[in-house]
């Protein structure tokens, strides 16, 4: 017997569990409002624990303040392998979440959901920031949306020490060829890697921009 054909859904966005499998219809917007997206899903197979729990959260809790405290608004948590129920995660209040029932699938499952709640929050842009780079602060997001703001193709990247990094910022005119295009753990790489007119924004007075995928080891 066949399931019955799902309908849309209205979402509960401080209590989000639900996957959607398309994008939903994007508007032409003017204004420069922006949501602020914590890739958080992955497994941390090198750290040895998912990285959302990582530092007993301080690592989830420094990206979410960097990208509120850099002008995103509304902040959404991609979660995944800790499971649909944020409760250990103690979110700070405010936070929105979002659990990616496929995130297995790689990287690029967690950006289509991304975008997907972006283009639901009715914002013009989208920053995605890891949960590993911990030391990308909220200077760093301001500046890099900033340039996005001011740049046609509405594209603009963190870069430390000439090495492409976060946050990514993109206008919602690119999200539905991104959607399609991502696959596997390219995420958005496969789309923007062919633009030439993503704005590389230098942040090295500002942070690393490194990722960490391995604990700190205590010198002995």
């Amino acid at each position: 017997m066949s399931s019955p054909a799902r309908s849309p859904a209205v979402i509960d966005r401080q209590h989000c569990a639900i996957t959607f499998t398309c994008m939903p219809r994007i508007e032409a917007l003017t204004h420069d409002s922006c949501a602020g997206i914590v890739l958080a899903a992955g497994a941390g197979t090198r750290y040895g624990k998912p990285k959302a729990l990582a530092e007993n959260g301080a690592w989830l809790t420094a990206a979410i303040t960097a990208l509120r405290d850099g002008g995103c608004d509304p902040v959404i948590v991609l979660l995944g392998a800790t499971g649909p129920d944020p409760a250990a995660l103690n979110l700070p209040p405010g936070t929105r979440w979002h659990w990616v029932a496929d995130w297995a699938r790689g990287l690029s499952a967690t950006v289509r959901a991304g975008l997907a709640e972006a283009a639901r929050a009715g914002t013009r842009y989208v920053a995605f920031r890891p949960v590993d780079t911990p030391d990308i602060g909220a200077e760093v997001v301001a500046r890099v949306l900033a340039a996005a703001r001011e740049n046609e193709s509405g594209l603009a990247r963190g870069v430390f020490h000439d090495t492409p990094g976060h946050p990514v910022v993109i206008e919602n005119k690119h999200w539905e060829a991104i959607y399609t295009a991502a696959v596997g753990d390219a995420g958005a790489g496969s789309y923007l890697g062919t633009r030439q007119d993503m704005v590389c924004v230098t942040c090295d007075d500002l942070a690393t921009g490194a990722d960490r995928d391995f604990p700190e080891v205590d010198a002995r």
